[in-house]
C-alpha cells in the first residue's frame, strides 16, 4: 500500500514528451502494434470449391449441377483441425481435413504484438507521468534502449516467420489446389479474403522500422551518447588565459 501511495503521489502528468521524438514515436509504436496483432489474431475465413455432378439426361444436356464445398479456417491456423464435408452426387458425403499447422508463426507474431503493446503502455506512463524519475539516473534509458532493441529484433523475426507462414496458408487454402486434390470432379470457387492478414504482415515490418529507428532517440538519452554542444568551446586564441 505504501508503494502504491508513493507511486500515485509521484505521478505528475506532463504531455511535453509527446512533442519530442522519444514520446511521439512511442505513441506510433503503440498504435501500429495494436494494428499488427489485431489484424492477425481472431481471423476467420473460408475457401470454396464445387463438386461437379455428371449429366445423365439425353441431349441437349442442362448445365451440370454444382455442389458447394466451403472449408472454414482461422487463427491460430492449425488447419489440420478444420474438417469439411464433400458431398457426392448420389446424396452421400465424406469428410476431409485441411492440411498444415501454421500456429507457431502466427502465435509468435501475435505474442510479440501483445507484449509490445504492454511495454509501450508502461513506457508511455513512465514518459508522461514520471519523466524526472526516468531521466534522474542512467538506468531507465539504458534498460529502455535494450528492451526496445530486443523488440526490434523480435519484430524482424516474427514478421518474417509470419510472412512465410501466410504464404503457406494461402497455398493450403487455395481453392485450385483443393479442387485438384478432390477425388471426384471438382472446380475451384472463390479465393479466401486475406487482405486483413496481408495488412498484419505490413504492420509487422512497419513496427520493425519504428522500433529500430526509436533506438537512436533512446540512445541519445543514455550516457553512451556524447552531446557535442555540451563541450566547452575553446577561445579563438587557443588556451584561455589565467
Amino acid at each position: 500500500m505504501d508503494i502504491l501511495q508513493k507511486a500515485v503521489s509521484g505521478f505528475a502528468l506532463d504531455l511535453g514528451p509527446l512533442k519530442e521524438p522519444l514520446g511521439f514515436i512511442r505513441v506510433l509504436e503503440w498504435v501500429f502494434t495494436i494494428f499488427a496483432f489485431a489484424t492477425a489474431g481472431g481471423y476467420m475465413g473460408s475457401t470454396n470449391f464445387k463438386v461437379i455432378c455428371p449429366v445423365t439426361t439425353t441431349p441437349p444436356p442442362p448445365p451440370p449441377p454444382l455442389l458447394d464445398v466451403i472449408p472454414v479456417f482461422g487463427y491460430p491456423f492449425r488447419l489440420a483441425a478444420y474438417v469439411y464435408e464433400i458431398p457426392f452426387c448420389n446424396g452421400t458425403q465424406t469428410q476431409k481435413f485441411l492440411q498444415g499447422d501454421f500456429s507457431s508463426s502466427a502465435e509468435f507474431f501475435v505474442s510479440v504484438g501483445v507484449f509490445g503493446f504492454l511495454y509501450c503502455t508502461v513506457t508511455l506512463i513512465l514518459y508522461l507521468g514520471y519523466q524526472n524519475a526516468y531521466r534522474q539516473t542512467s538506468r531507465g534509458p539504458v534498460i529502455d534502449l535494450v528492451v526496445t532493441g530486443v523488440f526490434a529484433f523480435l519484430w524482424l523475426v516474427s514478421s518474417s516467420a509470419w510472412g512465410k507462414g501466410l504464404t503457406d496458408i494461402k497455398s493450403a487454402t487455395n481453392p485450385v489446389n483443393l479442387a485438384n486434390d478432390c477425388s471426384i470432379t471438382c472446380e475451384a470457387g472463390e479465393f479466401p479474403s486475406m487482405g486483413r492478414l496481408n495488412a498484419s504482415v505490413i504492420f509487422g515490418f512497419l513496427n520493425l522500422i519504428l522500433w529500430a529507428g526509436n533506438c537512436w532517440f533512446i540512445y541519445k538519452e543514455t550516457p553512451f551518447h556524447k552531446d557535442p554542444n555540451s563541450q566547452a568551446p575553446m577561445s579563438e586564441g587557443g588556451l584561455p588565459g589565467p
